[in-house]
């Protein structure tokens, strides 16, 4: 729910907005938003994918690693007794985090018990809307007319949207798969 629902926000931010600043230390600016999404992913430099994937990697790695044997910090993993969807605070880092990802701004400190399920109903409502959200404007993109609200708003999209890397790791010539 919560990958879907900053999966959701970012396609309508990248289809609205672009960084000012430089991507890359070269001075190559980041795609524009006459691409749609997904055209944008797909001109993004090889390194700058594999930074992406390298931080959503740490965060994964993180959450699996605490708690570790002999510290009171982190939560049990969700296969072992702990809650799905609660990930674990930045405090046991060793140098200052200034956010934690779940309430950053601790709004939800001092909360009944109520509320907090009331919140928790919402959240995974919300994350159930943000996974059509999304695959809907992907299918928008790769066939055009199949989600009759976005004609008009949706960019026509040629590659293969769950095929990230399309063509960033070929060492063969052609394709020894077809």
């Amino acid at each position: 729910g919560r990958v879907a629902m900053a999966a959701f926000v970012g396609y309508c931010v990248q289809s609205n907005f672009v960084f000012p600043w430089a991507m890359t230390m070269d001075g190559k600016g980041f795609p524009g938003t006459d691409l749609s999404p997904p055209e944008q992913w797909d001109a993004l430099p090889l390194s700058a994918k594999i930074q992406i994937v390298l931080f959503v990697g740490f965060l994964e790695w993180y959450s699996e690693l605490t708690p570790g044997e002999g510290t009171e910090s982190g939560l049990p993993h969700y296969t072992k007794g702990g809650q799905p969807g609660k990930y674990p605070t930045f405090d046991a880092i060793p140098h200052s985090v200034p956010f934690n990802l779940y309430d950053p701004f601790k709004f939800s400190t001092g909360m009944s018990a109520e509320q907090k399920e009331k919140r928790l109903r919402a959240e995974i409502n919300n994350g159930r809307l943000a996974q059509l959200g999304i695959f809907g404007f992907l299918c928008a993109d790769k066939i055009p007319g199949s989600v009759p609200a976005l004609n008009g708003i949706a960019i026509p999209y040629s590659g293969d949207p769950m095929v990230p890397f399309e063509g960033q790791f070929t060492y063969l010539e052609g394709n020894p798969f077809q």
